[in-house]
Formats: C-alpha cells, structure tokens, sequence
C-alpha cells in the first residue's frame, strides 16, 4: 500500500477508499501509518464521510463500507468474521453509485475477497487494474482477480497510479445523454462490429449503442487511443484485442440466488405447479440462456431438487437442465462446478 500511495502525484484529483481486512478486536493505526507514505490527507471514515478529492479515506476495523452518491455509509457486519468479503460489498457498492467511473484496484492479500465485486465494476464498464502477482507479498488476491479474466491492468504497485492517471484523461467517445453520431463515429462503429463478427462469428450489430460505445471506450482508455479511426486499425492488427473486447461484451454478473424474489417465486409457485401436472414417467426440460460462468444454472438444479422433495410427484420422471452461453471460457468454468466460497446466498426458502 506504501509504494501505491507513494507514487501518487500531489494534486492528482483523485481519491482513495482503503478497504482491507482488519481485526475486528483492535484500535485501527492504519490511518497513522499510510499518512507516512503520502501527502495526501489520510482519514479513517466515519458514517457518513463525504470523499473529496486528494484524501485517501481508510475503513474502521469490525465495519463494513457502502457508498451512496459519493458518501461513505458504515455498518454493522452481518456475516461472521471468517465469511466477511468487505472488499467484495464495497466494490458492488462503488460500481452502483459510480457506474462507468469507478475504478477498482487489487494489491496483495489472502484469499479472493474482490473478484465478485470487480465483476460488478466490469458490468458498469469500470476499470480494474491489479497488483502483478510475484511482486506480492501475498498474491491470493491478485491471482483470483486475474485467474477470473477481470483484470484489464496487470503491474507493479508503484506503477498502477500512473496507469490510472492515464486512463482517466482519456477523452470520452460518447456524451452520457444519447446524442447522435457523426458519420465517422457511425462508420467506426459499424467497422469494430464487421471486424468482431469475422473474429467471432457473433454479430453485435443490435447491441445496445451506448453500451457497445462505452465498452470501446474502456478498451481505447486502456491503450491511450484516442481515435476510433485508430483503435479500428489497432484491432485490425491485434486478433487478442479482438478476443479481448468480445469478452468484454459478454461480461456477466452472476451469483447463486441472484435476484431473490425471483427465485422466490419460482420455489414457491412455479416449480410446484410444475412438478404437480407432470405426468408420470414424462422428462421436464428447463434452459438457461447467458448461463456466465454457471450459478444461476445450478441454482435452478438446487431450487428443482428441494421443491421435489417436498412435493414427493407421484411416479419417476427426469429434469433435465440446460445452460448456453456465447463465452467458452465462461462455459469451461461452469462445467466445472468448482466455485469459490463467497457470502451466503441471499435467497431463502418461504417458511
């Protein structure tokens, strides 16, 4: 964290939310110990702690941190100290309240607190630039963000505030209201579609535009184009660029039991209803389109095999299970059925 707040120049803008793991039985130092390595103003955050620019704000130990229209909000943990993911919850927080502009950083740490939350900060076409695993002290953290594909920027701690000053000065593609393009802009845009559906087979074509763009512009920040002529070529040159941004375009927030009363309903309505008026010896098909990387597949499986358990249909019958999605790797990894230990799902049985 020293050789990341040092290499912040004075007067950047910017501001910084430190959140890390800390015992929750102990007065918290962290400020007094960072306020060494920057000048910038160091504060450990009280609720409701608005973040101004050039500051570097620091949880309290035992809390965990949201944020709401650029205001730190502290609250009380609600899982067990062993199953706490502050990084994860603020992340998701900060992608909801900064959408496009927020900018997560991993550096070194156990275990794979973060990786959940960067998907979030993706969705919102965010950033995510991580610390290079072998210059961590512990790379747990660094290697679960990168092993996930979230990673867009992979350096040295001391390296990453230049890259973040850099992206930040990139020159916006698109206003945020729907204005019309010009055709250049119109004409670059068709030419990234034409070159990603040779690439891919896949047709992007009806895409939503403002999201199409702001994916672009992501890539083009990332790389310092400032063009779209230009980052035309680049992609003409560079296949993995292509492969890179198609990625991008699927980047998909998953979890077990997303969107709970959804699931709700399903356990309590509609499966019963289901499983009661199919006949006997008759297979029950259900499909999952844009799967990602398998949670929402699986926890149909788990909601199918509690509801037959309490239903008990008369006679046998199969349930069959399943899932698509356009990204192999996202596949390969649902295939797999290995998920990381995460928060406890947020849906709960009726009852």
């Amino acid at each position: 964290m020293d050789q990341f707040l040092g290499r912040v120049p004075t007067g950047s803008g910017m501001a910084f939310v430190i959140v890390q793991h800390l015992d929750p039985t102990r007065k918290g130092i962290m400020s007094e110990l960072l306020q060494r390595a920057t000048g910038m103003k160091v504060i450990e955050v009280r609720d409701r702690t608005t973040v101004r620019p050039d500051c570097v704000y620091v949880i309290p130990p035992n809390k965990d941190m949201s944020i709401l229209h650029g205001v730190l909000h502290l609250l009380k943990p609600t899982a067990t100290r062993g199953m706490r993911l502050p990084i994860d919850f603020f992340f998701r927080s900060l992608a909801q309240d900064q959408q496009e502009h927020s900018v997560g950083v991993i550096l070194s740490g156990m275990g794979s607190d973060g990786t959940l939350g960067l998907r979030a900060i993706k969705e919102k076409a965010g950033v995510v630039l991580v610390q290079e695993p072998a210059t961590a002290k512990f790379d747990s953290m660094p290697r679960s963000a990168i092993d996930a594909g979230l990673a867009d920027i992979v350096a040295r701690a001391e390296e990453l505030p230049a890259k973040i000053l850099a992206y930040l000065q990139r020159t916006p593609l698109l206003a945020r209201s729907e204005e019309v393009l010009d055709d250049k802009a119109q004409s670059a845009l068709e030419k990234v579609v034409i070159l990603l559906r040779a690439h891919t087979g896949n047709d992007f074509s009806f895409y939503k535009r403002n999201t199409l763009y702001r994916r672009i512009e992501r890539r083009m920040g990332i790389h310092q184009i400032k063009k779209m002529a230009l980052y035309v070529r680049y992609l003409q040159e560079n296949s993995q660029e292509l492969d890179l941004l198609f990625k991008e375009l699927l980047i998909g927030v998953t979890n077990f039991f997303r969107d709970p009363a959804a699931w709700e309903q399903l356990s309590a309505e509609a499966i019963p209803a289901l499983l009661a008026s199919r006949p006997p010896g008759k297979a029950l098909r259900a499909w999952v389109p844009g799967c990602s990387t398998g949670e929402e597949a699986y926890s149909l499986a788990i909601v199918f095999k509690e509801a037959l358990e309490e239903v008990k249909p008369r006679g046998k019958f199969s349930i069959q299970i399943f899932a698509t999605d356009l990204d192999r790797d996202a596949i390969e990894k649902a295939r797999l059925g290995i998920f990381q230990p995460t928060s406890p799902p947020t849906f709960r049985k009726p009852g």
